[in-house]
């Protein structure tokens, strides 16, 4: 016996009915993101490896650890999307859509980064997030920010907590490293291997580190707030300003620096305590070179990106893994004369009702039959055997409240009118 071939350590499959989860949250945040008026952008999964070096940046941990990059056929470097902002700037640039300078897009779908595998970090992960590009102002800041707040506490996450930072631009961030260097070099031997590789290149990354060994003196690190030149003060200042106007609670959290090298100015955390140590629920930030670095004009932008399995697992700790409700119509045929008459009312009802039919065409017992249809979690099961045949009408079992009612054996399209004006619908 050929022995069993399983999905890729780091990978999953999500199969029915957690499928419905996914679809759900998938769905309520098109529906955010288009009343924000942001348009849907999807890339390939692959990319130039360049694009990642370039955007990126060559000392970020994506770069240095954790691209699964390969050759191809035609001896090109190809890389499996680690990130979304690139490929997004990228495809926007290909097709022109900085033409009138702004543009608002969001995404949803897979990255990939090889890392140890553990719960709610994957290989394979899923993100949503955000682009605004086009507006310099604190108001995009706020907006994306927003954005991502509603969504968070829509779902009752109650205890998030908004961390918001700037981290300057080319003007003052080159003091703020010489502060770092400063502090840092002093102790380099009491870092942690990691953070004494990244203090010469970029110390900046050393604020970022997890380490314990390092925490005391990230912790006594001069904050970046306090060496802010005056554009990017008022920059801030706006944005706290923003916050404050539209009553949305924040933290200014100097250590929040974030891990890609285009990040400038503002950045931004929110955080829950839902999963302890992994706190972070999504993270962004205005990134004003990126498109100009990338062969674009010089247009300004801020965005985010959420991590899918992770939101998902902090819904599963607030309130358990909770089965939908149940949706749909199991049709039961008992017996071959029943199922070539259900046949077609069950092709009726597929293009008439508006939620699931669910068929099983083998000839079984009922309570067989009833039991596949609490497994695909149907709401009634229509049941048809020789004695609803004589009698020219059909069973109609309500599979929550588990109470039976019958209904004229008539088209498929007379039963979906009976579900649709809730005759039969609880």
């Amino acid at each position: 016996m050929a022995s069993k071939i399983t999905a890729p350590r780091g990978t999953q499959d999500v199969v029915p009915p957690e499928s419905a989860r996914w679809q759900a949250l998938e769905a309520r945040i098109r529906a955010l993101a288009t009343s924000y008026a942001y348009g849907e952008i999807r890339t390939p999964t692959f990319e130039s490896t360049d694009l990642f070096v370039r955007g990126v940046g060559e000392t970020t941990d994506i770069v240095e650890k954790e691209m699964y990059t390969f050759e191809d056929k035609g001896g090109r470097s190809i890389t499996l999307r680690p990130e979304w902002t690139a490929p997004v700037v990228r495809a926007a640039l290909e097709h022109n859509l900085f033409e009138f300078n702004s543009q608002r897009l969001f995404y949803i779908g897979p990255i990939y980064r090889y890392e140890r595998p553990q719960k709610g970090r994957l290989r394979q992960a899923h993100q949503f997030g955000v682009e605004c590009v086009g507006f310099k102002g604190p108001e995009a800041d706020v907006e994306v920010m927003a954005l991502a707040w509603t969504l968070v506490r829509s779902y009752g996450i109650g205890d998030a907590v908004l961390n918001v930072n700037s981290i300057g631009d080319d003007a003052c961030r080159p003091r703020y490293r010489d502060a770092l260097l400063a502090h840092f070099r002093p102790h380099a031997a009491e870092l942690s291997e990691e953070s004494q590789a990244r203090l010469e290149r970029n110390p900046l990354r050393v604020l970022d580190s997890k380490h314990e060994r390092d925490a005391a003196l990230v912790a006594s690190a001069p904050t970046f707030e306090s060496i802010l030149c005056e554009p990017c003060r008022e920059h801030f200042d706006a944005v706290k300003g923003y916050l404050d106007a539209l009553a949305i609670p924040y933290v200014v959290n100097a250590r929040i620096v974030r891990g890609l090298d285009y990040y400038t100015r503002t950045v931004f955390e929110i955080t829950s305590s839902v999963l302890g140590a992994q706190s972070t629920v999504c993270g962004g930030g205005r990134y004003d070179g990126l498109v100009k670095s990338l062969g674009g004009p010089d247009l300004p932008a801020v965005g985010f990106g959420l991590g899918l399995e992770r939101f998902l697992m902090m819904l599963d700790a607030l309130a358990g893994t909770p089965r939908p409700p149940r949706s749909g119509v199991q049709a039961i045929a008992l017996g071959a004369q029943a199922r070539a008459t259900l046949v077609p009312v069950i092709a009726e009802l597929r293009a008439t009702l508006g939620a699931p039919v669910f068929a099983e065409y083998d000839d079984r017992k009922l309570l067989a039959h009833l039991k596949a249809a609490d497994r695909n979690n149907a709401r009634y099961a229509l049941i048809l055997g020789s004695d609803e045949l004589a009698a020219g009408e059909v069973v109609v079992r309500d599979l929550e409240a588990r109470t039976d009612a019958k209904a004229p054996l008539g088209p498929g399209k007379d039963l979906a009118v009976l579900f649709v004006e809730g005759t039969l619908r609880g």
